[in-house]
This record gives C-alpha cells, structure tokens and sequence, in this order.
C-alpha cells in the first residue's frame, strides 16, 4: 500500500489581507449572509456618545462613508457605492451588513464623537465560505497492476480560502511517494466572484489486492463540517498468475453421477476459454470455463487436468476416483434341497474401498456368514446380504428350502390340569409340512405353526384301561411312526386312594407310640417321687450316712431322664 497525502494550498489573497491587517480586531462573516461589525465594544458608554460615523477603507489610502448617527437623530445613510441597500445600524451601534462578499474583506472602522473626544476603532472582515461540494470526475475505467494510471480528479468548487483536498482508500489516507501514488493539487479563482476551486488529481499503482476497494477524498473547511465524496470502485486488470481445477460432484463420486470439471484463473479480465485433458484426450472449450462428464463409471477415475489456450504452461489437475461396489452371490433365487446335503455358497465382493457385510435369515440378523455342510429342516429360510460402502449399498438373496421324509422327534404324555383327562404330545420334522394322525381317537387341543420344518401336536385323551398309541406323520417323501403307552385314567384314581389310606395307617402308628412314651414317663416320675419319699425316711429311722443315699438317687435321677428322653422320641 501506497500512502500520501495532498499538500496544502494557501489562497495568497487571503494571507496577504491577514498580514495587513495584523493587530487589528477580527470579524468572521460567512459568504451571503449578514455580518455584523461591533463598534467600541461597549468603550463608551452610550449616553455620552454625540455622533456615530461608520466608514470603509476603500484602498491606496482613500475611504467611504457608510452612514451616521446623531443624537436623538435618525441614522443617516450615506453610502452610494456597492454597499449601498447593505448596511444600517443596531441598536448598539454595531453596523449591519447584508449579502456578504469576498469584496467586503477589508478594515471598517467606526468613529465616535465623545465630547471633546473623537476615537475611531477599525475593525477587520474575513469573509468564509465551505466548498459546495465535493466529487470525484474523471475517473478511469480501469487500473493496471504495476501501471502509474490516473485514478480521478476530486474537485471542492466556490470556497473561500480554498480547500485543502486529502485522498483516502478504504479509509487511510494516501499519502504521494513518487513511485506508486502522485497527488497534484490545483486551485483556481472565479473572477467575479474571488472564490476558489481546488482540483486535486490522484494518479495510483494499482496491486491486486485493490480489487473492490473504495477511494474517496474528503476536506475540513475552517468552518463547517467535513465534507467526503461518495466512494469509487476500479476493476483492477491482472495477467493470469494461477489456475486451479476444482471438482464439482456428490462427495463422495460414484458411478453412475456426473461430474463438472470448473477451470479457475485468478487474472482480470478472466480467460473465457480453456482446454481440459481427459485422461490423454483434449477438449477445448470457449466462453465457458466448465466441462461435464455425465454418467461416470470406475473407468473415469484418473488425473485430469485443464490449461489456458493462449498460455498451455498454465495448468492445473487433479485426481478423480470412481467410488463402485459390486457383489455376487452364488447360489440366488429359489434353491430346493434334501434334508443333509450340503450347500456351497460363494460370495464375492469387489469394491473401490472397505465395505461392510451383514447377513439376515428371514429378517433376523445373523453373526456371520451361514453355512450349510449337512442341511436340516431348521435352514429353510430366505437369506440375503446387504454390503455397504459410504452411500452404495447392494443386496443379494436367497431362499432355501429343506426337503425330506418327517421324522417323530419326541412323543410323551402329560397328565391334564384338571386331572380328568391325559394330553399326547407329538412333535415331529419334515418338509413338506407332514400330515399327523393318531391310533386313538382324542380332542386336539393345539397345533403349532409349522416353522423351520417344525411342528407340535397335542390330544386330550380319556383312557379307560391301559393301551398303547401311535403317533404317525407323513408327506410325499415318506412317513414315521412312534408308540406311547398309555394307562387308564381309573387305575390311577384307585392307586392314588390307596395310597392315601396307607399314609393315614402310617400317620395312627406313629402317634400311638408317641402317647404310650408319654405315659410311660408319667409312671416312672410318680415312682421315683414315691422311692424317694420313702428313703428320705428310712434314713432318719436307722441313722444311715447321707452320702449313700445321693449316690442311688443320682443314678435314679440318670434313670428317669434317660426314659424321660426315649419317651420324647
């Protein structure tokens, strides 16, 4: 970036009037509007002042009378010139004057009559005026990398002093380095009416990096507000320095979806026409920097690349991959097999990266691939695998159906809930669906779906002497019979009768030995009360020692508890 600023230009005519009048009191009045002169400023007091004269410097030393004032005396206007219709008095003496001019920048002075005293107080006029706009012309249609190219010209029209004009790119200023930025500024004077012009022309470098930039120039007058142009853009003209190849398509690519090659040239004006190398083959292309391949397959993935016409050695490529997934199941379809055979399966995946297998046997997932060395009744199925691979996913099927002569797995019996009947439970294999039949007639009570090669049937039968029954299953490959014996529903009541009258001739038994133990305690304890009774009194009756009697009463204590703990069991 290139900074300079635009140098400062002084209207000679106005420092040459404030050089002048140096010393002297100062008014501002702004271009066209009225401008008021105070007079002493309150030195003399207004009851002693006889007469008021306001007159002007007219130059090489002559003067103009403006008007007068008198005591107790209407002003009396005397001027007759250009300021005539322009001025009058206040009513502190001050004088008015309308319509201000760059012309009226001169020394008014105001002379008092005191008494005895006249005293005159000059007083200096500047007149101001902000520029009436600011813009920027003569811009240029375009900037040049590297290339000093006159970007505008700002213009501040009709200001007093004149403006001074300072450019700016997004917001900083530039500053003029005689190399990439050059600031001339220039100012002219309206003759009639003494305001000036200022035009300052910004000549610019441009860089790419000054693509959509905004330049403006602004000026802050000595009164007023700061003015600022509205912005300007440049397209910004650039060789091609780099070209990039950019895929559009679904990500990721797979067969059978269309690819968009887009060459991408940074230079301004852009290049319009381009050639694309597809895989040893090129295409040129104008007023378009694209190229669709539409439908593609495996065979599409490669390098590709794209260049400019005029300038082959700008080229840019890239690499395409053709993502495909392809499975094969051997055997599909309907597949019919007997009962243990074997089924070879061959599954093949080739893909163009890691794919997932999964495997479902009528819905259900399986852990792995099946396998089928001695096929049962229990493979009959529909089989299929699903391989994916990102988005692709493929799918292949199979179903197999387990053929074979049925076979009786399992025949029992199970006594009914309510005791009143007997259930025959017969469960057999086969495919087709075998057909059950029983040697004895019964109520079915229940006939299981018929899955896997698998089915159960259930009787209710009512026996009345003990017999043996068949249960037999057929299809078209064959048949199988089994036999159950089965005893009647009455012997087992009558067993079971007799049963519980023996456990109640055991229960009598055993309760009957417990009473006579008991009763057998109760005589041993009144016969040791009654022993012991007696020789407590034979002792004292024959002087015998003490200690014999303990000894036979312990062994008679010993005695009793003994019988005492057989009676309790």
């Amino acid at each position: 970036m290139h900074l300079l600023s635009a140098s400062c230009v002084c209207a000679l005519l106005f420092t040459a009037l404030l050089c002048q009048v140096s010393g002297l009191e100062t008014v501002i009045g702004l271009y066209g509007e009225t401008l008021e002169i105070p007079c002493n400023n309150g030195a003399v007091k207004a009851e002693d002042v006889m007469i008021t004269k306001w007159k002007y410097d007219k130059g090489e030393g002559l003067s103009g009378d403006l008007l007068v004032k008198k005591m107790s005396l209407n002003v009396s206007i005397s001027a007759n010139d250009e300021y005539k219709g322009r001025v009058s008095m206040a009513a502190n003496s001050s004088l008015l004057l309308s319509a201000a001019k760059l012309t009226d920048q001169r020394t008014f002075t105001c002379m008092v009559v005191g008494g005895a005293d006249i005293t005159e107080y000059p007083v200096n006029v500047v007149i101001y005026k902000t520029p009436t706009g600011l813009e920027i012309s003569d811009k240029a249609e375009e900037l040049e990398i590297g290339k000093l190219t006159k970007l505008g010209t700002c213009v501040a029209q009709d200001a007093n002093p004149a403006a001074n004009i300072t450019w700016f790119k997004n917001n900083k200023p530039l500053v003029a380095d005689g190399k990439g930025i050059s600031i001339q500024a220039s100012v002219q004077v309206d003759p009639v009416t003494g305001l000036s012009t200022t035009s300052s022309k910004l000549e610019y470098s441009a860089e790419k990096e000054d693509t959509d930039a905004q330049f403006t120039c602004s000026t802050q007058h000595t009164v007023g507000a700061e003015l600022v142009s509205s912005p300007v853009t440049f397209s910004i003209t650039y060789s091609t320095e780099n070209v990039v190849l950019q895929v559009i398509a679904q990500d990721p690519l797979v067969e059978g979806d269309n690819v968009t090659l887009k060459c991408v040239a940074d230079g301004n004006p852009a290049p319009t026409s381009f050639n694309f190398h597809l895989k040893g083959e090129m295409v040129k292309v104008e007023n378009t920097n694209t190229y669709t391949i539409s439908d593609v397959s495996r065979d599409n993935s490669g390098e590709y690349k794209c260049s400019l016409i005029d300038d082959p050695s700008m080229e840019a490529s890239k690499d395409i991959t053709v993502n495909y997934l392809d499975i094969n199941l051997i055997p599909t379809g309907n597949i019919v097999k007997s009962a243990g055979e074997a089924l070879n399966l061959t599954f093949h995946i080739s893909a163009s990266g890691e794919s997932k297998v999964s495997w479902t046997k009528d819905n259900v997932k399986l852990d792995k691939e099946p396998q089928f060395s001695k096929l049962t009744y229990s493979d009959s199925g529909l089989y299929e695998c699903e391989v994916t691979m990102g988005p692709l996913r493929r799918k292949a099927s199979f179903e197999l159906v387990v053929e074979g002569a049925p076979v009786i797995k399992q025949l029992s019996k199970q006594r009914g809930e309510d005791g009143q009947h007997k259930v025959l439970i017969c469960v057999a294999e086969g495919s087709p669906k075998p057909a059950v039949s029983w040697s004895i007639n019964g109520t079915l009570l229940d006939e299981s779906p018929f899955i896997n090669g698998k089915i159960t049937h259930k009787i209710a039968v009512v026996p009345t002497a003990n017999l043996t029954v068949s249960c037999t299953v057929s299809n078209e490959f064959g048949m199988d019979t089994k036999d159950i014996n089965v005893s009647s529903l009455f012997g087992e009541v009558r067993m079971d009768k007799q049963d519980q009258s023996d456990d109640n001739d055991q229960t009598k038994l055993v309760v009957g030995v417990v009473v006579g133990l008991l009763v057998a305690s109760m005589v041993i304890g009144v016969a040791y009360w009654v022993y012991m009774k007696k020789s407590k009194q034979g002792s004292w009756k024959t002087g015998e020692k003490e200690n014999g009697s303990s000894e036979e009463e312990k062994k008679l204590e010993e005695k009793v508890e003994e019988n005492s703990q057989k009676a309790e069991v």
